[in-house]
Formats: C-alpha cells, structure tokens, sequence
C-alpha cells in the first residue's frame, strides 16, 4: 500500500503525455456512454414514462419502488451531467405535475432513499429548481418515521408507508449494514437544506451503534437486535453483528459512506474517516488476495464458522467491483 493515498496524493509520476492520452481516450469513451444513455432514456420514455422502471422484452412499465416513476428521478442528475437538459426538464415537468407520495404503497426505505430521495436533492442541488426541493421535503418527512417505533433513535424499520406516513408490520428483526448505512448521505443532506437537524441526527446514530461492533475494521453483514428495549432506552450493546463479512451485497455502501460522510462534512468530522481508515486497513490484512496463476488481485469475502472464527472464502461479489472507485476517491 501507498501511505502518499492517504492524503490524497499519488507516488506515480504523471507526466503530461499521459495525461493528454488518458484525456484523449476518455472523451472517446465519454461520446459512447452518452449515447448509450440516450438511447436508454429513449427506451424508457417510449414504454415507460413514469413508471418505476422498463421491461425491455416486454416493451412496457413495471412499478415495484411503490410507483413513483423511480427511474426518471434517479436519472435526474445524469442527465444534467451529460447536458440532456430538454430531457431533464421534461422529467421536471412531470414530477412538478404527478409525482406523489399520496398513492404509494409501501416501500423499502433502503432503495428508496438512495433512488427518490437522493436523486430530488442531487437535481436540486444540481439546477436549483424548487420543485426538486419541495417533493424532495414531502418524501423525506415520510420516509424518516422508519426511525419512529420500538427502534426509536436505533436502527430504522426496512419498510414504511409513504401516503400513511407510519412504519408497516412487516418489519423483519434482522437486517444488514447496507440497508441501515447507506440513508445518512442523504438524509444529513435534507437537513442542511432545510434546516432541521433531526433527519442527520437519527440516521447518523446507525453508525454510532455499529462502529464498536468491528472485526478489524469490518463488519459482519448481517444486524439483529439482542433484547428488546425500551423507546428511550437504545444502547450500544442492543444489538449484534453476524454473518459473512463482504464488500458485496449487503455490505458494500455502508463502507461507502463512511468516506463520503467524511467528504461531506468538508472533512471536519474526522470519526468517519477513521471508521474509513480501520475498514481498508482490515480490507488490505484480510480481504485482498491475487488469483493463480495470473497474479490478479480480488476482494475475497470471510464466511463465519464455529466458536466466531472466520474462513476465507475465495470469491470476489460483483457488487464489490465499486471498491476501486472508492479507494480512488
């Protein structure tokens, strides 16, 4: 490992030729990614519009996120990126006119505070049009009260009801790093906004009850609760980690946005960079491992075995490709 990464600096000189090719090729790759997205939006505004996301072999809608036309807000920001802008305020227009909380059913609060919530404040933040901002204060109020229950300032309910605004009953006893740490971003963000401390308050106190639940800086995945306790009496030890230890599904954006939390904050809230820093620490001592005989190297994953002993497992998740992006930023 590099100690130069760190602070953000590189021990690899860059000379300007590199940088002229490396420029180069990704203004060639940046043309061919633009047009495939073109070419998805147009999909979906043809067979879709509105809904929650396109069946291409069926050329139609399917509204399983609770019908809130998820894949056009989760666009949102990728359009204004990729200077889409007919098409950003097309979809503007339709969240002004129909997009509501008022018809949906019951939703995950995981998937939709990382797609609704989080794609209403990146458009806001990206174009500043209030019609972002004002869906984007009626859907968190609704999406917050999954802190509200038996878990209230702990963990948060996995489902709630947006048009009732109450957690629903099918809330499960066990959940995982992921589903709990992967709200705060957002949520602090909604806060800054609008000025209303609690939605950064209650989300940021899942890592408060997580942080001394580490192996080395890593966290099995899966969350339950060890007793039953009160509504004003939620402690540190109310709760255990068990489970696989894996930068894949289930675990992979809880180590995200310790990072990002960090990069928030301007780097003032240093916890969260630490929490960072004891995580790839553990990643480099026991996930790392190079292929035979090509000398690759992967993200393993650790599976529990008796007496709270871990074995390796040599298998690399998909969803764990996200951590090269990571360490670069």
């Amino acid at each position: 490992r590099y100690p130069e990464y760190i602070s953000g600096t590189t021990p690899i000189t860059i000379t300007p030729e590199m940088m002229t090719n490396s420029d180069s090729l990704a203004r060639t790759r940046r043309t061919s990614i633009k047009q495939a997205m073109q070419h998805a939006w147009e999909g979906y505004k043809q067979y879709a519009w509105g809904r929650d996301e396109l069946r291409p072999l069926s050329k139609s809608g399917g509204d399983n996120w609770g019908g809130m036309g998820t894949t056009l807000v989760d666009s949102l920001d990728t359009l204004w990126i990729m200077d889409l802008k007919e098409e950003f305020y097309e979809a503007r227009d339709w969240i002004r006119d129909y997009l509501t909380c008022e018809k949906a059913r019951d939703v995950s609060v995981f998937e939709t505070t990382i797609r609704s919530l989080g794609g209403l404040l990146s458009a806001y933040d990206v174009s500043g049009d209030a019609v972002f901002l004002s869906k984007a204060k009626d859907l968190g109020s609704r999406l917050i009260v999954a802190f509200d229950g038996s878990d209230k300032n702990g963990m948060p309910h996995q489902t709630v009801n947006l048009s009732a605004k109450a957690i629903t009953r099918s809330h499960r006893a066990q959940t995982n790093i992921a589903e709990v740490g992967t709200l705060q971003l957002e949520f602090r963000q909604l806060s800054s906004i609008t000025n209303d401390p609690s939605y950064a308050q209650k989300t940021e106190r899942v890592f408060e009850l997580l942080h001394p639940l580490h192996k080395n800086g890593l966290y099995p995945i899966d969350i339950t609760k060890k007793f039953q306790s009160s509504d004003t009496d939620t402690n540190l030890e109310s709760y255990k980690l068990s489970g696989k230890i894996t930068f894949g599904a289930m675990g992979d954006s809880f180590y995200e946005y310790m990072l990002k939390m960090w990069l928030q904050s301007n780097k003032t809230e240093t916890k969260y960079r630490d929490m960072y820093d004891e995580s790839m620490d553990g990643l480099h001592a026991k996930l790392i491992k190079n292929s035979s005989p090509d000398g690759l190297s992967y993200i393993s994953e650790l599976t529990p075995r008796p007496k709270g002993s871990y074995e390796s497992l040599d298998k690399m998740d998909h969803l764990a490709c996200f951590t090269g992006g990571l360490l670069a930023l």
